[in-house]
């Protein structure tokens, strides 16, 4: 395998059980043995928390390894804001335009990490839907219902890259 760069993109909430973790540190140990080198972290999910933890633990005997943040937000920051967005990283990315996307920088933000990426890790389940989101002053009003993840999922199929779904 020449892959060298991998991205985890995952549902929000997940079932974090024993045996997730103990096949996430399996692929992880199976990727790093293999050249992968590069680890892209999006944020706001559970699923970006524990790789971002079993990558930092694998860090500890694999020094190369590369912690990447893909961020949505500081698209032209300064040193001095750069230095508290790369905290906990080695590197930290906003890819362009994504700051004024709206409401779909997250969906591209994971296309962006998709696209940098050899290997996509995914917490995936067919049949999470997210649950509305409140809109102005207590209404339901219009609410997408669409999960970010399978869009993502669907994008890294279509990009040809090599997918492991832990879930």
């Amino acid at each position: 395998m020449n892959n060298h760069t991998c991205c985890f993109i995952g549902h929000r909430r997940i079932n974090d059980t024993p045996q997730l973790r103990e096949r996430l540190q399996q692929l992880l140990l199976k990727l790093v043995k293999s050249g992968v080198t590069d680890y892209i972290f999006g944020d706001h999910s559970a699923f970006d928390t524990l790789c971002y933890e079993q990558v930092t633990e694998l860090k500890k005997s694999y020094p190369e390894i590369k912690r990447i943040n893909f961020r949505c937000n500081y698209e032209d920051a300064d040193d001095y804001t750069m230095q508290f967005l790369v905290a906990g990283y080695e590197e930290s990315v906003c890819p362009k335009g994504i700051e004024k996307a709206g409401r779909t920088r997250y969906i591209m933000r994971n296309q962006a990490m998709i696209c940098k990426s050899d290997v996509c890790i995914f917490y995936y389940d067919e049949k999470y839907v997210p649950k509305p989101k409140k809109e102005g002053s207590g209404s339901f009003a219009k609410t997408n219902l669409k999960s970010g993840t399978a869009i993502a999922y669907k994008y890294a199929l279509q990009k040809g890259k090599q997918i492991y779904n832990v879930k």
